[in-house]
Parts: C-alpha cells; sequence; structure tokens
C-alpha cells in the first residue's frame, strides 16, 4: 500500500519498550533508527504526493535502504 507507516514501533509493537530503551542507551541504534524513520517519511511523502523522482530506481533503492535498516534494527531488538 502507497504512503503506509513503517515506523519502528508500527513494525514491532510489542518490541515498542524495547526500542526505546535501546533508543535512550545505545548511540548506534538511535542513530540508525533515525535514518530508518527519515527513509521511511521520505518515501511516504514522495508516495503521498505522487511526487516525480528522478527514476524508479531511485525509489527502489531508498525502499531497499529502509528494509536492509529495519533488518539491522530488529536483528539488535532480537539479542537483547
Amino acid at each position: 500500500m502507497l504512503g503506509e507507516n513503517h515506523s519502528l514501533t508500527n513494525e514491532f509493537p510489542h518490541k515498542r519498550q524495547q526500542i526505546q530503551k535501546l533508543i535512550d542507551s545505545n548511540s548506534t541504534f538511535a542513530n540508525d533508527t533515525k535514518r530508518y524513520h527519515e527513509l521511511d517519511n521520505e518515501i511516504r511523502s514522495l508516495e503521498l504526493n505522487n511526487a516525480p523522482i528522478d527514476d524508479d530506481d531511485a525509489l527502489h533503492q531508498m525502499k531497499h535502504q529502509r528494509a536492509t535498516l529495519k533488518d539491522l534494527l530488529y536483528s539488535q531488538l532480537i539479542r537483547t
């Protein structure tokens, strides 16, 4: 679905407290989370506004980066 919110707390609602704890205690996790949310917001904005970008490959690359960050963040969540 276009424009869907993929925030970490939407993706992993059962991990909400753990996410916040890691953001507060782990600067790497906090920075990666910030980048993830920036990408998610940018993608959502482009989709909702039907904004043209250079090409579909650019949007695909952004979505790939978001998915990679989500996997990295989730792997950190399940290790704690």
